[in-house]
């Protein structure tokens, strides 16, 4: 029964998020359009913060599971469209007071993404992990730098071309630090 009502809760919540920002979803709201009680709600969450990050958790999961090592640019690319495929969901998330959280998980996701595809994938003396540490923080900042501005661009710019060229860049830093 917990799992019917949790999904109940996630879809109801889901279905709001198409319809309004969500900063104006509010926990006395999706109860009421779940037709559940108040305590029903607090059994399974905090708050709409936390159903929030489990929101994200489930939307992103599937993305972020894959194995980084393999293709950091290909996971970022499809969360990127991800992101673009639930415009209206991001965008509501985004424009509302919870957008520290949404940046909180494409900085967490991203930082783990590059950290993994660095240590997997290169051949990095043990005397320079500090350097090829602060080189995955820059990959990092940079990406959701772009992020950002690719929320800022409306989604319309060519992912794949840029995560490409990015990716190229990258590679020419790793291999520079795995020369020295």
């Amino acid at each position: 029964m917990a799992n019917y009502t949790q999904d109940l809760i996630m879809e109801t919540f889901e279905n709001m998020l198409d319809r309004m920002p969500f900063d104006k979803i509010t926990v006395t709201a999706l109860i009421k359009e779940c037709n559940i009680g108040r305590n029903t709600f607090y059994y399974h969450y905090d708050d709409i913060y936390a159903l929030l990050d489990e929101a994200l958790i489930q939307w992103l999961g599937d993305y972020l599971d894959t194995t980084p090592e393999e293709n950091w640019q290909e996971n970022f690319k499809t969360i990127l469209y991800f992101c673009r495929a639930n415009k209206k969901k991001i965008y509501h998330i985004f424009n509302s007071l919870s957008r520290d959280q949404l940046a909180h998980y494409v900085s967490d996701r991203t930082n783990y993404s590059i950290s993994s595809y660095i240590q997997s994938s290169t051949k990095i003396p043990r005397d320079n992990s500090e350097r090829a540490k602060a080189i995955g923080q820059i990959i990092g900042y940079t990406l959701c730098g772009y992020f950002i501005r690719f929320l800022w661009n409306d989604m319309e710019v060519d992912i794949d071309a840029d995560m490409d060229r990015l990716g190229l860049i990258f590679d020419e830093l790793l291999e520079g630090l795995e020369k020295e």
